[in-house]
């Protein structure tokens, strides 16, 4: 039995959630955060990790919206590719596309929803 949409979007925000919490948490009890030097003497992996996680759980949150809006699976299957490779660079450029796709007097509120088919 496939689950809802709901219980699918529900069960990835929560293990969102939950593991960078509980990543954030335990990188925490191996460096405090003001004592990250990544920048000056080198990458410390505990928070550097943690920054590479959240940063991956966001690019996988936009992608969800992404899967809403494309009903292709080639198109789902080349956003993810690009979205998982150039992140915020890809993401940007879809955004874009969707602004670009706008009618005339269409707000731009509309390219949160999927368009008729």
């Amino acid at each position: 039995v496939l689950m809802s949409a709901r219980t699918g979007l529900k069960l990835l925000f929560g293990f969102i959630l939950v593991s960078l919490a509980a990543y954030t948490s335990w990188a925490s009890t191996q460096q405090a955060v003001w004592d990250w030097r990544g920048l000056v003497d080198g990458p410390d992996r505990w928070w550097t990790i943690a920054t590479l996680v959240d940063a991956y759980y966001g690019f996988i949150t936009f992608y969800a919206w992404v899967f809403y809006k494309e009903r292709r699976a080639l198109a789902r299957a080349g956003w993810f590719v690009a979205i998982m490779g150039l992140g915020n660079m890809a993401m940007a450029v879809y955004v874009l596309r969707e602004l670009a796709r706008l009618r005339d007097g269409e707000p731009a509120s509309a390219i949160l929803l999927r368009r008729p088919a």
